[in-house]
């Protein structure tokens, strides 16, 4: 399925989703207090929802079912992407926060598409 791969820790979509979930954890640090049941624990939870979709279906041992996980991390991605718009709506984050964080999820979405279209 993954040749040569032998665990989810060097898959580098699942790295770079660590990544994004730090930068979240560290900007969502910035936000109003009141937001923390609101915004900050939405964001946070889209967040780890992609490398943990990305580990548990690497998990499954089956092409067709690590797909079906990588496309919710995808959509994980999608929400997280609207999550950043509306926070710099809000005046969360600054407008180059914003175009960065969108940079780097987008270049995430696609590394997992590619991912996916290669798996057997």
């Amino acid at each position: 399925m993954t040749e040569g791969i032998k665990h989810y820790k060097d898959l580098k979509i699942w790295q770079k989703g660590m990544d994004i979930v730090n930068a979240i954890y560290e900007i969502t640090k910035k936000y109003p207090e009141d937001e923390k049941f609101g915004m900050i624990s939405q964001m946070r939870r889209a967040s780890v929802s992609v490398p943990s979709n990305i580990a548990e279906g690497f998990r499954r041992n089956h092409a067709k079912e690590f797909k079906q996980f990588l496309a919710v991390a995808r959509g994980s991605i999608a929400e997280l992407e609207t999550q950043v718009f509306i926070s710099a709506n809000q005046g969360y984050i600054t407008d180059d926060k914003q175009k960065a964080l969108l940079e780097e999820l987008d270049i995430l979405s696609r590394m997992i598409f590619t991912f996916s279209q290669k798996l057997k």
